[in-house]
């Protein structure tokens, strides 16, 4: 039996003799199917893919898929004198991103922002021995349920109970439920830095974020998600916001970017006045 990985999304699912009929995450109006259903293995990926590591900041290091893979997004390694976690996650795990992770000093847990990054959580938790830590309100979207997979529930989640002071999961909702962003307060300096996989998206244009229910199809959030998500985060001190993919980071100032982009964006959705 298989572990299948949807091509489209890079979701695994729980063993089976044959791959599911469907990907219940690319079937949601959120994501889609690019005409067909494609499957295929972490062994396959082996073969035909690698992983690359970047230093980012001090004690951040980015982790990304080449080529690029489904969705296309790194995850981050945050190293805190605790221990790390990793933010999001990516389909392929090899030997070498393992012992590259090792050096590192491994991992303490896993946390993730939303379903469409959950992909191989649980090879990465059985490979480092830790937890997967997702909000509960996404609990649906798991395909390969396990153990190692802790739903939290509330608002906030800190993560002492892994060995990691400082650190925070915060719930802001909007493009999925459960949607969660990770406050790092000793990033960008020391100033905060907020990991915010596509629930708080960076833009081109790095002055501004943006929210959205779809990306893919251009379904955007209504104005309540949106001051949800504002409201969730403006308690936190922060200079800086990083995204879903390489480079595309708010590097200053970011507090402000993501409250005039909110701003911005329920002006945009009001429409003009009667």
């Amino acid at each position: 039996m298989n572990h299948s990985i949807c091509v489209t999304c890079g979701t695994q699912f729980s063993a089976s003799d044959d791959p599911p009929a469907a990907c219940p995450i690319c079937e949601d109006e959120r994501q889609y199917v690019p005409g067909a259903q494609r499957w295929t293995t972490l062994q396959a990926m082996r073969r035909t893919h690698r992983n690359v590591v970047q230093r980012i900041e001090p004690h951040l290091y980015g982790i990304g898929t080449e080529p690029r893979f489904a969705i296309g997004q790194r995850a981050l390694l945050v190293r805190t004198p605790g221990g790390n976690v990793l933010w999001d996650c990516i389909a392929l795990l090899d030997d070498g991103t393992a012992d590259v992770v090792r050096a590192l000093g491994g991992l303490r847990a896993i946390a993730i922002s939303h379903p469409h990054y959950y992909t191989t959580m649980v090879e990465w938790a059985h490979e480092f021995g830790c937890p997967v830590l997702l909000h509960e309100a996404d609990r649906e979207w798991v395909m390969r349920p396990d153990p190692s997979i802790r739903f939290w529930s509330g608002e906030t989640r800190g993560l002492d109970d892994v060995g990691i002071d400082g650190l925070a999961l915060v719930r802001c909702g909007g493009h999925f439920a459960g949607g969660t962003v990770l406050h790092w307060p000793a990033g960008a300096d020391g100033h905060g830095a907020l990991l915010t996989g596509d629930i708080i998206q960076v833009v081109p244009d790095r002055r501004y974020v943006s929210f959205m229910r779809s990306y893919p199809n251009l379904v955007p959030l209504d104005a309540a998600s949106v001051t949800r998500i504002v409201a969730a985060v403006e308690p936190l001190a922060y200079d800086r916001v990083y995204g879903a993919w390489w480079d595309l980071h708010v590097e200053e100032d970011a507090k402000a970017a993501v409250a005039r982009s909110a701003s911005r964006y329920l002006a945009a959705i009001a429409g003009p006045p009667a």
